[in-house]
């Protein structure tokens, strides 16, 4: 049988957190204490009403480290659900309070960091996981499945995908820390993460990638993956969208 894990959780009020509450709950785990600068989050109520609440990360810090010597215990896993530019910093907390951290995509902002982190889980002996769901999702691995056969009887196979991404957001979106590029990486960080590792999961790894438009809005490119060449289009912009889904985004507003 499981045993019964303890989670603390960075990031309580976001959007994503409340499914890692839920997960939490659900396995039969313990959330002991979350933090967020933003105190509105009625729903801890329905998951765990009895974990410990911070809006400072110094005393959220100070707690995991006093709750460890008052009982003996640890935190378990870290579930990081903070804005972007945060990860990295979150990550090296877990790992060096000696939790596992449990992370939203992306990792990091700066690849450079990746190998930072790496040297921490060999100091500490604890574990970065990312959460990458669409390898979860069951097309996807309908998808795998496919390619993995086809590939197997023709290994040098090479696909032409198109991959396009149009969705709308409003001015929130470009005044938040998900529309400032140092803050979120840009629309290919903040949403093309999960299309890219679906793809080299699925592709092999990338052999060469070339961006061609880069704006605050909108992000285009092509790579090449052992066994596909990749073009891509991500958008926030409605101006994109078929005039049919913008009018009715715009009669929605």
């Amino acid at each position: 049988m499981l045993s019964r894990k303890n989670f603390a959780l960075i990031g309580a009020a976001g959007y994503i957190a409340p499914r890692h509450m839920k997960a939490i709950k659900e396995t039969g785990h313990n959330l002991v204490a979350a933090l967020d600068p933003y105190d509105g989050i009625g729903i801890m109520d329905s998951n765990f009403p009895e974990a410990d609440f911070f809006i400072e990360f110094e005393r959220f810090d100070r707690f995991v480290d006093k709750w460890r010597r008052d009982t003996g215990r640890k935190i378990d896993y870290m579930s990081i659900c903070s804005p972007n530019y945060l990860h990295d910093s979150h990550i090296r907390f877990a790992l060096k309070s000696g939790a596992d951290a449990i992370c939203e995509k992306p990792l990091v902002l700066n690849p450079w960091n990746i190998d930072q982190l790496k040297i921490i889980e060999e100091e500490t002996g604890q574990k970065v996981y990312n959460i990458l769901q669409l390898r979860l999702h069951h097309s996807i691995i309908a998808l795998k499945e496919k390619v993995t056969k086809e590939l197997k009887e023709n290994p040098n196979k090479v696909y032409d995908i198109d991959l396009t991404y149009l969705t709308s957001r409003g001015k929130w979106y470009f005044i938040s820390w998900k529309g400032d590029q140092a803050k979120s990486g840009g629309i290919a960080s903040n949403i093309g993460v999960h299309f890219y590792d679906m793809l080299t999961w699925i592709f092999g790894e990338v052999e060469e990638n070339i961006v061609h438009v880069k704006t605050a809005d909108c992000n285009a490119g092509s790579f090449k993956l052992k066994n596909a060449n990749v073009r891509w289009f991500l958008s926030v912009n409605d101006d994109y969208l078929p005039t049919e889904i913008s009018a009715e985004w715009t009669e929605n507003l």
